[in-house]
């Protein structure tokens, strides 16, 4: 158990502290949802939770096998419905491996980045495809 505690702080900005590390974050709400987008909002953390869960995971792998995957980039982009109830539909993640890899390493450190917690805890409605780049 992890416990993360927020203060509403008015003006549709929340403060979140993380209890085991006590690291800190600020969200506001996006400029489309009445807030002023000066920081990540909470559906954005969403996003970014993706990213970095997916990037772990391959991290994991790769440690374990003796692969160096520093300077792996990973982009997600956020898709919003148009239609209430506002939620997140889409979250398409692509995937720069710095290094190429050997046929058996590609096909299990994708396996394994589909297995990530976050991704195997989104709604199954909600599109999340992942597609990975490797060097030439």
């Amino acid at each position: 158990m992890v416990e993360i505690k927020v203060e509403y702080q008015g003006g549709l900005r929340c403060h979140a502290v993380h209890g085991p590390s006590g690291c800190q974050l600020s969200t506001d709400a996006p400029v489309d949802n009445h807030g002023r987008g000066e920081s990540f909002s909470p559906t954005d953390l969403v996003a970014t939770a993706l990213g970095t869960c997916v990037s772990t995971i391959m991290g994991i792998y790769a440690d374990r096998h003796e692969l160096d995957l520093t300077g792996m980039k990973v982009r997600v982009e956020k898709h919003m419905s148009a239609d209430l109830p506002r939620r997140i539909m889409r979250l398409p993640v692509e995937v720069h491996v710095p290094i190429a890899l050997e046929d058996r390493h590609r096909t299990a450190i994708e396996a394994a980045a589909g297995l990530c917690p976050v991704h195997q805890s989104l709604r199954a409605d909600i599109e999340a495809p992942l597609a990975f780049h490797y060097p030439a």
